[in-house]
């Protein structure tokens, strides 16, 4: 039997402005505010990232014969709205391994005669990045020069437009934050005690080891759209995961249930457009290009693309990055609780005296 309190139980209603006033309380009309300011804030960031991408100082490297390397760097570096930045290098095997070891997204061998121009790419990387050079450099072309593009390292066959990366790096992210939020909503935001708090992250720990777990059997054993790299697709994942659920944790911490929406706008509305997964980098607009690194979605898609397609090389940074969230969201979630504490007890000590 229903209590008198449940909010099943049938009540004969009250007029219809008073069941207005009932149920539209303060509380309700703020958080369906901050639902919209979310959802608004999701289209910018998207649009915002997507609408319009463009090279943008574009990373190349030039091989010319003879003392016409000079010019070659200097037309390219003068193309209006500098969408590239060359510079010279000594032979082709050079050029060839910059590329390789992602220090330059493509290079351009200038051939001795007409016709024989190359522009080796990587389109492993993100084929929408060659595409857009493809563009640049028919601009370049003259009416008797042509370039061939020679792709060095395509996706593989099952990894489609080369964006199994991006997409492996977004569920596991959603991993992370949906279940820092799931504990929030089943035991409080808050962690009672540090014992508590070690437990919670504990918990996501172990989350985190299967997410990663699971996501590297579905990206390389079930669909072999990023084989050859296990062990290293898992342990990516697993840190992807845990940095985003610490992340999501300390929000919490500092800012109870708002730590969940916090962590929906840093990891969703701002990561995912900003990861240079769809568009790198090289294609986003400043604000994106700047903040994507250093979130777990940018500093993710860097170790998981690189790793499967470019032996690991350039990669420090991303190394550096998701550290710094793991050891912050754990600091913050130990050492946010009681500096709250304190700082509420101290505001009930004034306030009797």
């Amino acid at each position: 039997m229903a209590s008198p309190s449940s909010p099943s139980e049938f009540r004969p209603s009250k007029g219809f402005r008073q069941e207005v006033k009932d149920a539209v309380t303060p509380r309700a009309s703020l958080l369906l505010l901050g639902v919209l300011i979310l959802e608004l804030a999701f289209v910018v960031s998207y649009i915002g990232a997507f609408h319009s991408p463009k090279p943008d100082g574009v990373r190349v490297a030039v091989v010319a014969p003879g003392q016409t390397v000079a010019g070659v760097v200097g037309k390219l570096n003068a193309l209006p709205g500098r969408p590239l930045s060359a510079r010279a290098v000594a032979t082709a095997a050079q050029a060839r391994t910059q590329v390789l070891e992602r220090n330059v997204e493509a290079a351009l061998l200038v051939g001795p005669t007409p016709g024989t121009d190359r522009l080796l790419v990587a389109s492993a990387a993100g084929p929408a990045a060659v595409q857009s050079l493809q563009v640049v450099f028919r601009k370049v072309e003259g009416p008797r020069r042509t370039v061939t593009i020679t792709d060095l390292r395509p996706p593989n066959p099952a990894d489609g437009r080369g964006l199994s990366s991006f997409y492996l790096v977004v569920g596991v992210i959603v991993g992370g934050y949906l279940g820092s939020a799931a504990l929030a909503m089943s035991f409080g935001a808050r962690p009672a005690n540090p014992h508590r708090t070690a437990i919670r992250l504990g918990a996501l720990a172990v989350l985190s080891v299967l997410s990663g777990l699971g996501g590297a059997i579905i990206a390389d054993t079930v669909f072999d759209a990023l084989p050859g790299h296990f062990v290293a697709l898992w342990w990516i994942s697993t840190l992807i995961t845990f940095a985003t659920a610490a992340g999501g944790m300390a929000f919490q911490v500092l800012l109870g249930p708002a730590g969940i929406a916090l962590s929906v706008l840093i990891f969703v509305v701002l990561g995912n457009p900003s990861a240079g997964g769809v568009f790198p980098a090289s294609l986003l607009p400043p604000f994106w290009r700047d903040l994507g690194p250093a979130l777990p979605n940018g500093a993710g898609v860097t170790l998981v693309r690189n790793y499967s397609y470019f032996g690991g090389n350039s990669t420090a940074t991303a190394w550096w990055v998701l550290s710094l969230w793991v050891v912050g969201g754990v600091l913050v979630s130990f050492v946010g609780r009681p500096a709250l504490l304190a700082r509420q007890r101290a505001a009930r000590d004034a306030e009797a005296a």
